[in-house]
């Protein structure tokens, strides 16, 4: 904490969660129509509620569930991310043990959205005085590719509907997004196209921080193959996605699997879970 004294320092992070997640502003709380009617994306309920999903994306909104209890979850009106407030706590967590233990590399996260938890990595780092790490913004800014696996839920997406446009944001966009919060600068690199494509040949050496937000067993495996014997003993591997998506879930266990990875994963939240890594990066591991 070299640049802010100890109070101050958790003011502005607790201020950035809120102002990440909008919980700020009541108005964050209106919801258009609930959730989708998955199970017959043909009947009129799901194509009433697409088109209102597509006219609050036009108008610059972004909508889908709502909050349970005191957890801040879900898509509200403002926000710039989807996680919740226990994931964004915990990557302030992951950051911080890293920072505390010198452990070395650059942050990452593979699959973005609106930017918000690199944002909210970056404001962690300038919070710090910390300008020797680099946050790398990985997505293809247009959306879920096609999977050679996916259930229903990703079918539909990947049929044009509503999940697709809203999880299609252009790079620009999430460029936007940091600039507004003063921490776009040259400490934010942006890796646009495919995993499959642009995580192989990313100028990346070390990481201390991959987070894994993909979805997609293909996304989540091409995310891990690139980038896992990387990750420098003692850091840290959150999957956003692991208790939500089955298609997920499968990629990290088989991965985990093949690569005999032993290190305990603990629950974030309902959906989320994260590991510490116990071995040094080796070519064995890439």
């Amino acid at each position: 904490m070299n640049s802010m004294t100890e109070s101050n320092y958790h003011l502005y992070l607790e201020l950035m969660k809120k102002s990440l997640l909008a919980s700020i502003y009541d108005e964050n709380g209106w919801y258009v129509l609930g959730s989708l009617d998955r199970k017959n994306p043909r009947s009129l309920r799901y194509w009433i509620k697409f088109a209102a999903v597509k006219l609050a994306w036009t108008c610059g909104f972004v909508i889908v569930k709502p909050t349970t209890g005191n957890e801040i979850s879900g898509w509200g009106l403002f926000c710039y991310t989807m996680i919740s407030l226990a994931r964004l706590s915990n990557i302030q967590f992951c950051v911080e043990d890293i920072l505390k233990n010198n452990v070395e590399g650059d942050f990452i996260e593979t699959g973005v959205w609106r930017g918000g938890a690199t944002i909210f990595m970056r404001a962690i780092l300038k919070a710090n005085g910390i300008s020797d790490r680099v946050v790398w913004v990985a997505d293809s800014f247009e959306g879920l590719p096609q999977s050679k696996k996916y259930d229903e839920d990703i079918t539909i997406m990947n049929d044009g509907g509503p999940m697709r446009l809203a999880l299609a944001v252009s790079l620009e966009r999430v460029k936007q997004g940091f600039a507004k919060f003063d921490l776009l600068d040259d400490q934010v690199n942006f890796i646009k196209g495919w995993f499959r494509d642009t995580l192989p040949r990313a100028p990346i050496e070390k990481l201390a921080l991959l987070r894994l937000d993909g979805d997609l067993y293909d996304s989540t495996m091409d995310a891990l193959n690139a980038l896992y014997g990387k990750v420098t003993k003692g850091g840290y591997v959150i999957v956003d996605d692991y208790n939500r998506w089955p298609q997920c879930k499968e990629a990290i266990d088989d991965f985990r699997s093949a690569r005999g990875i032993r290190d305990e994963m603990v629950n974030i939240d309902d959906d989320a879970v994260f590991w510490k890594v116990s071995e040094e990066p080796s070519v064995d591991r890439l």
